[in-house]
């Protein structure tokens, strides 16, 4: 006789169907049957690994890291009430970002829904405005298909969070139903031909052509077919912060230009201001905001994407040109065969290449002689990363320092939260890609003050013997990202800024993990020798100078609106 199934059955075999082999969260009573099942499976039957965190928000960034890193969908399972809520950021900062996840949540039995008692909440309406998917199961037969189209929702043309609601009496009912198996994603075509052959004649024509690489460019496929047309054809590229990584060391000399995301005064900003024509190529406006980067709405604007793009002021395309995008540079590719860059062009990107590199240099002495200048300790930290090592990093001044100045020649190897600048992503972000990439140290980079949003997930790095370097840049207990920026605000004031300071090497030690702490600028690379040399959890507390941040908002082209 077959066993019987009960919902959280289905909902596992759901699961397995679109190939989920871990799932992040935190049990609850009104979810507990799907706990059950996620630890004690029935004989033969195949459930995802589960991993419990500390944090259901962390949990949601987890899934979140894995769903950026490996192009799967990352899942959270939680349980109701304040479990729920608990998800907000992290689902939020995925949609913002096209990261997909699907996020199953606990819900008192259905009789209870509309009842003032324990932990009822209308959490599909939570949902709604921060997804692309929300929804609650009401018949225990519809699971399957519900989770299919939150999956398929998560995964459309612009990803990000889908979210399921499962009563707790639909988790433990009986079902005589099997789970749906999952569905081909629809395919998506190039852009209309026409247009891209248009497209390549706008190049040909062009003095000074750029490409802009945002978020929605950084998949493998899109990568790849970018470093074809580059390599036929050398053209200048300007990153986002999220899409880091997509020019290759093979790439970067001729044709890596810098990043753009916070402050018009970079390389990039400078060179698109130049550009008689940019191509966008999967930029989503909430990486920096076409008012910023085109500020005098004077720029000669195409893009490539796979959905219609927000138009604003700032940002009216002469065209759309919307499909797949790795098809859409193949076909490019082939259009402007044996167009080449002008002498005088060559000669305005070496300027802004010798500009690039000057920026890389550290322009003032730190106040005090324990204190690290920040690119040194960006120079330190790239000096033991290698192209197969993740690197996480959090929000805060350092964020700002590490976006502008860490190479990266591997897309999605280099995370950062540029869409919602989420606070606390960067440990959890480096825990994931410890569990996806087993064989290569994980690094996350935080400030003091970010690091403790998270930083209770240490014990799950420590339960899990995660090879993980979580490396703080400590200004001594200060948000100086706020800081800073209000400063240049109010005449030199700040406020809400300072908080308690707490000793980052015994934090660590407590939970298990090894504590380092850099004393003198000159230990710096000796510390982390020994960080990176480390089996297991690492903290590195690296004091640093920040007292002249105020020059990243110095100096802007035009102003920032």
């Amino acid at each position: 006789m077959a066993n019987k199934k009960y919902g959280a059955d289905i909902v596992t075999d759901s699961l397995v169907n679109h190939g989920v082999d871990l799932v992040f969260g935190i049990p609850g009573a009104k979810i507990d049957r799907l706990f059950e099942t996620l630890e004690h499976p029935a004989e033969g039957q195949k459930v995802p690994k589960l991993v419990v965190t500390r944090h259901e928000q962390n949990a949601a960034f987890m899934a979140q890291a894995f769903a950026r890193i490996t192009g799967k969908t990352g899942v959270v399972v939680v349980t109701s009430g304040p479990g729920v809520g608990n998800l907000a950021t992290g689902l939020m900062t995925a949609s913002a970002e096209s990261d997909p996840i699907v996020a199953i949540g606990g819900q008192v039995p259905r009789k209870d829904l509309y009842r003032l008692t324990h932990q009822s909440t209308n959490s599909v309406a939570l949902f709604n405005p921060i997804t692309n998917f929300s929804s609650e199961i009401q018949d225990p037969n519809n699971i399957s298909e519900i989770i299919a189209n939150a999956f398929a929702a998560a995964n459309g043309a612009k990803k990000g969070a889908a979210f399921v609601s499962l009563p707790q009496d639909v988790d433990d009912a009986p079902v005589d139903v099997e789970a749906i198996p999952e569905i081909a994603k629809a395919q998506q075509g190039p852009a209309a031909v026409n247009d891209i052959k248009w497209l390549a004649d706008q190049i040909k024509d062009a003095k000074l052509p750029v490409i802009l690489v945002g978020s929605r460019g950084s998949d493998d496929a899109t990568v790849n077919a970018l470093h074809k047309l580059l390599k036929q054809t050398t053209l200048p590229v300007v990153e986002t912060f999220q899409g880091a990584g997509v020019i290759s060391r093979e790439l970067e000399e001729e044709t890596f230009f810098g990043r753009i995301g916070l402050f018009r005064n970079q390389t990039g900003d400078k060179l698109l201001r130049q550009s008689d024509l940019v191509v966008t190529l999967g930029y989503d406006a909430i990486e920096y905001e076409p008012r910023n980067w085109n500020k005098e709405n004077n720029l000669n604007i195409v893009a490539l994407d796979t959905v219609p793009v927000q138009i604003d002021n700032n940002f009216a395309p002469q065209r759309q040109l919307v499909g797949d995008l790795a098809q859409s540079l193949e076909i490019l590719t082939e259009n402007i065969d044996g167009y080449a860059l002008s002498s005088e062009s060559k000669k305005i990107l070496s300027d802004f290449k010798n500009d690039l590199r000057a920026s890389d240099k550290p322009s003032y002495t730190p106040a005090e002689a324990n204190l690290n200048h920040p690119l040194d300790i960006i120079r330190s930290i790239q000096a033991h990363v290698t192209d197969e090592m993740t690197v996480s990093t959090d929000i805060g001044s350092h964020y700002i320092w590490m976006a502008r100045h860490f190479k990266s020649y591997v897309p999605r190897h280099y995370l950062i939260s540029n869409g919602m600048q989420t606070l606390g992503v960067g440990l959890p972000w480096a825990m994931a890609a410890a569990m996806v990439r087993p064989n290569a140290k994980s690094v996350s980079v935080s400030g003091d003050g970010g690091f403790f949003f998270s930083a209770m997930e240490l014990e799950t790095a420590v339960r899990l013997g995660l090879n993980t370097v979580h490396i703080v840049w400590n200004d001594n207990a200060y948000y100086d990202m706020v800081k800073f920026q209000e400063e240049m605000k109010y005449n030199g004031q700040s406020a809400g800024v300072k908080f308690g300071n707490i000793d980052l090497v015994k934090y660590a030690e407590s939970f298990g993990a090894k504590g380092l702490r850099v004393t003198n600028p000159n230990q710096l690379d000796n510390v982390l020798d020994e960080a990176f040399a480390t089996e297991g959890p690492v903290v590195v507390d690296i004091p640093v100078d920040y007292s002249h941040n105020y020059e990243l908002g110095s100096q802007l082209i035009g102003s920032e609106g």
